[in-house]
């Protein structure tokens, strides 16, 4: 049996495993172990030891579960809460106002978190029985903290991104930088949206009551100081990196630091608290240590059987295709991925193949970090088998359908889609921030 036989075998056995309901991490796992076994004998179960013990020197692991931990305790403590208000009454005055609010929040929160399904938590327990309440479009509020709550993967601290760093060997402080432009472009596009949309149609997203709108200055300034805290841990992580003073993961060390401070200084820090952010953190930290592992076992057969150069010139010499032509067919692919499997799960699946493909199409690898985050961010949200599409089933109240959730989505996804053409097309988007601090 050809190499290329082999590794069309084991992908599509992957792909079984999956659709049985298999954890992602066994069932990549499972096939390279396997696999190895066939190819090498004896000395192929040695792969998956020497991927673990990869991983366990990895330095920059470490940024994982402190950046989870600051993320987590931040919203546990209530700190999240502090800020929807803020919003609430200083963007409440304006046609779908509180929607905006709502989206300003979400882009804080990614900033805390670096998780959309932190984001989407907060938005569907805190912001969406407000905007319910106070006459916004159900379609509208729940297509809005879909959309928001996807910025928790783009813009830094990303978690994604960090993963993907470790995978495609890229600097993680270069991806962070990468993510700020076409993060804040993407939440600029959703906010232009929703004002032109309630600025044609009102009754979408109406304007605060009068009596509500009726806040003194002092007030509003004293609410002001909500986003203070969450600000400054954001500013002394990333200032700090940026300045040379600490690296990736002091940095981190320092946000998780910070929060927990944060959440002492504010009174909150209650045993709950604790054992709610530790058992969290836990559990997703794990959970990412194992897919990581499984992912370099499973990258270390297909680099052994020189898959990716196969792949290369099948696409290239066989079928004729432009490396623009490529990069669209993965980007598509990825939109596919996600109606079925998460963030991880499609960059564990396909990084072995794609990352090496790319950098030999003469694309950076930096900039397809970024593409690859934001088709993440389309591909959450496709229907029918998104996988944000879900999480906002089961967090939404009963007079949200699932027809409802599948309707509001449809405009989030083409402004979207509108974003990732800008940066293929603009790829300064993405590499102006890296290039100036780092001179790249």
């Amino acid at each position: 049996m050809s190499y290329e036989m082999i590794a069309v075998l084991m992908f599509s056995s992957m792909m079984l495993m999956l659709l049985t309901g298999q954890r992602v991490f066994g069932a990549i796992g499972f096939v390279a172990v396997v696999a190895a076994l066939f190819l090498w004998g004896d000395g192929g179960s040695e792969m998956a030891f020497t991927a673990a013990m990869k991983l366990m020197k990895w330095y920059p692991l470490l940024t994982l579960p402190l950046f989870i931990y600051m993320g987590y305790m931040l919203s546990e403590s209530g700190i999240a809460d502090d800020l929807y208000k803020m919003f609430h009454v200083w963007a409440g005055p304006v046609r779908g106002g509180l929607a905006i609010g709502t989206i300003g929040l979400m882009v804080v929160i990614s900033a805390m978190n670096g998780l959309s399904v932190a984001g989407m938590a907060i938005g569907a327990t805190i912001a969406m029985p407000e905007l319910l309440r106070r006459g916004y479009d159900k379609i509208m509020v729940t297509g809005v903290i879909q959309a928001g709550s996807s910025l928790g993967i783009l813009v830094p601290p990303s978690v994604v991104l960090v993963l993907y760093g470790m995978i495609a060997r890229q600097p993680v402080g270069q991806l962070w930088l990468a993510g700020v432009l076409p993060g804040l472009l993407m939440a600029s596009l959703f906010v232009a949206y929703i004002a032109i949309r309630c600025w044609i149609q009102p009754e979408l997203g109406p304007v605060l009551p009068l009596a509500e709108r009726q806040v003194s200055w002092g007030e509003k300034l004293r609410l002001l100081r909500a986003g203070i805290l969450p600000l400054f841990i954001f500013f002394s992580m990333t200032g700090l990196f940026l300045l040379g003073v600490t690296n990736l993961t002091e940095s981190s060390a320092v946000g998780a630091t910070a929060a927990t401070l944060a959440a002492l200084v504010k009174g909150r820090l209650t045993r709950r608290v604790i054992e709610e952010t530790i058992r969290k953190t836990l559990g997703i930290s794990c959970m990412f240590m194992w897919i990581i592992l499984s992912a370099l076992c499973f990258g270390a057969v297909f680099d052994g059987l020189g898959a990716v150069k196969a792949i290369e010139s099948f696409f290239v010499q066989r079928m004729g295709l432009s490396p623009w032509e490529i990069l669209i067919m993965m980007q598509l692919s990825y939109i596919l991925m996600g109606m079925f499997l998460d963030d991880t799960a499609m960059l564990v699946i396909v990084a072995p193949l794609y990352v090496p493909l790319v950098g030999a199409l003469g694309f950076d690898l930096v900039w397809y970090g970024i593409l690859y985050t934001i088709t993440c961010q389309i591909a959450y949200m496709t229907p029918p088998f998104g996988y944000n599409l879900f999480l906002m089933r089961a967090m939404a109240p009963p007079e949200v359908t699932i027809g409802d959730i599948y309707r509001s989505i449809v405009p989030f996804v083409l402004v979207m889609c509108f974003g990732l053409v800008l940066v293929m097309v603009f790829p300064e988007i993405a590499l102006w921030l890296p290039g100036l601090h780092y001179g790249r």
